[in-house]
């Protein structure tokens, strides 16, 4: 599913904690770039095979000892900043 998006122009965003990820905040968009978000489930997060074929690598940022939120509050979050930065 990855090839066929990227074969049709759309940059790959997976939302997974790594080590070459970018907080949330700090991800830059382009107004004429489409964003297909790749969102993991709850558990086992992002497959390593999805994030290593990824264009960029979002983290949401998460304080205290808790690092996992549930998916449809992580969808929301990046959803919601997305729109607004592709909104300016």
């Amino acid at each position: 599913m990855v090839r066929l998006l990227k074969s049709e122009g759309k940059a790959i965003v997976s939302i997974e904690q790594a080590e070459e990820s970018v907080s949330l905040e700090g991800f830059k968009t382009k107004s004429d770039t489409t964003y297909a978000i790749i969102f993991g489930n709850e558990v086992k997060g992002v497959s390593q095979e999805v994030v290593s074929a990824s264009d960029y690598i979002v983290e949401i940022p998460q304080y205290g000892t808790k690092h996992s939120l549930n998916i449809s509050v992580s969808c929301g979050l990046v959803i919601w900043d997305l729109f607004v930065k592709l909104k300016m």
